[in-house]
């Protein structure tokens, strides 16, 4: 599921102007990602509050909300064909969403906050995506998504390394950073973890030396 929608937000990002390479392809599919992962999170965040008698507060207030600018939903389960698309979402993108996301920088607590890791990303970045018909596209394939498994979380980990891997293509250097599955795995039997101890990873990009750590745990 995950590896034929990646190839069919490149396919829509292709025909986009802001949108020239894979390093461009991988940058604007993982805001979009992030957004739905984070949406996905704040709700099983939200069930377990509940079946503990607790009250959670999201992260994200009401009108930033994934359920709400970017995936409003019918009651037969569909997107609203009312929702934002093309002038409107780009809009609402470049001149609402992302300077919202990007003041939580300043107002985390500490850098060891997700509130700060948000406010860090968004103000790292820019959305190129300049036709909103193929943003919304890109929005209601990323939708279909979900992320709320071991399995699914470990499916994603695999293809991201190899849209990373395929950055190398482009030209620029994101593909330098990318460590082979291979050499992971050999890394993590010869540093053999043991259960009860901590593993850490302290350039943790897509989790790949803590999911093969866990695998072999």
């Amino acid at each position: 599921m995950f590896e034929q929608t990646f190839k069919n937000i490149d396919d829509i990002l292709h025909k986009d102007a802001g949108c020239g390479s894979e390093l461009d392809y991988v940058e604007q599919t993982s805001w979009v990602l992030f957004l739905k992962y984070l949406d996905d999170l704040e709700r099983d965040r939200a069930t377990a509050a509940e079946l503990t008698g607790k009250t959670y507060t999201p992260i994200i207030e009401p009108e930033y909300q994934w359920s709400v600018w970017a995936a409003p939903k019918l009651s037969d389960g569909k997107i609203n064909h009312n929702a934002l698309t093309g002038d409107d979402l780009i809009d609402f993108v470049n001149g609402k969403l992302f300077p919202y996301l990007s003041k939580f920088k300043l107002s985390a607590e500490n850098a060891d906050t997700i509130e700060y890791k948000i406010g860090e990303i968004f103000s790292e970045l820019k959305n190129r995506v300049q036709s909103g018909y193929n943003l919304r596209e890109v929005i209601n394939r990323i939708d279909e998504l979900r992320f709320r498994t071991h399995e699914e979380k470990h499916e994603m980990s695999h293809l991201y390394e190899d849209k990373i891997k395929n950055m190398g293509n482009a030209g620029r250097n994101g593909g330098e950073y990318y460590t082979p599955r291979p050499l992971i795995t050999t890394i993590v039997k010869v540093v053999d973890p043991k259960i009860g101890e901590k593993n850490y990873d302290a350039a943790c990009g897509n989790v790949g030396f803590l999911f093969e750590a866990y695998e072999y745990l």
